[in-house]
């Protein structure tokens, strides 16, 4: 079925049904935004999507409520809103409508319901409040897009309307960006196993690009590997991998001798000519040339495998 009108309720906005409407607004361009607490827009028809209003849901009359008793839950016993029903039952044909290849529409499908979709349910829903971020909870994305709202003494009758079409096109930008990523992580773990399985025994991964290379590291098993280096606009970079998902621990820093040196003077304290950069923190370095950017990963392998024996050695 072809909705000709997608009808939310009138007055204030919430994150939910302004990120529902960037969902079906998607599927159904042609179809009339209607904003109505009127009964004869919020009834069921064949010719309408209702969502966030009308005291019930119905996926086969086309109705995704979530106010009224007995409110939709999902199986763990996490409430929906709006856009959690919505997301469920129209995600994967906006995935499909956005160029996401068929064979990862369900893992973007479940990892933006996770890591996106949720957190707007349960604000929606007081399963939790935006105050559990502490000083960022007022940046929170339920938050923000709520101050979009027209301020209390703004008379105009058509303030709240236009304000709802203004947080909806920048909705519509954070959930684009955030569907584009979640597509170009699996892309990137693609080319990431490939080179992995290239690279054999190495401990230096090579990439063609920048990438998000982690992820596909620790999928493989690939304990092996202590540093990538991969091409950059102008030059090269070479850069250590994160042991766990949160904190800076390294598997192994760049040399202590680099930190913080640049060009002449990280040239000659590597003995690698094009080096150009090595950060304090010891995490990236760049250099001139991928000659120079491989020259130096393999310093700091050495250095780092020499270090693992020396500490064997001693606590052996």
């Amino acid at each position: 079925m072809i909705p000709d009108f997608l009808v939310t309720h009138s007055g204030g906005f919430h994150a939910d049904e302004l990120l529902s409407s960037v969902i079906l607004t998607r599927l159904f361009p042609q179809a009339r935004l209607v904003r109505s607490r009127a009964p004869e827009w919020i009834t069921p028809g064949a010719d309408r999507i209702i969502y966030d209003v009308g005291g019930a849901y119905d996926a086969t009359a086309q109705i995704f409520d979530h106010h009224q008793r007995g409110a939709p839950l999902r199986e763990d016993g996490q409430p929906y809103s709006s856009f959690g029903l919505i997301w469920k039952h129209y995600g994967r044909d906006y995935l499909a409508a956005s160029g996401v290849p068929e064979t990862d529409i369900e893992t973007v499908h479940a990892s933006f319901d996770t890591n996106f979709v949720l957190p707007v349910d349960l604000v929606d829903n007081g399963a939790v409040s935006p105050s559990v971020a502490g000083v960022l909870g007022g940046l929170t994305l339920p938050v923000l897009l709520e101050t979009l709202k027209p301020v209390f003494d703004d008379t105009d009758p058509d303030a709240t309307d236009r304000a709802f079409h203004a947080a909806m096109a920048i909705a519509r930008s954070f959930v684009e960006a955030r569907i584009a990523q979640s597509a170009s992580k699996l892309r990137a773990e693609a080319v990431v196993k490939h080179t992995i399985i290239a690279t054999g025994e190495g401990r230096v991964l090579e990439l063609p690009m920048g990438m998000p290379f982690r992820p596909a590291i620790i999928k493989a098993g690939a304990d092996h590997l202590l540093f990538v280096v991969h091409p950059r606009e102008k030059d090269w970079c070479l850069t250590t991998i994160r042991r766990g998902d949160e904190g800076f621990e390294v598997r192994a820093d760049l040399p202590a001798s680099w930190a913080g040196l640049t060009n002449g003077d990280l040239e000659a304290a590597c003995g690698v000519e094009g080096a150009t950069f090595c950060h304090n923190g010891r995490f990236v370095a760049a250099a001139r040339t991928r000659e120079a950017a491989l020259a130096m990963a393999e310093i700091a392998v050495a250095e780092a495998l020499a270090a693992e024996q020396s500490s064997l050695a001693v606590t052996g």
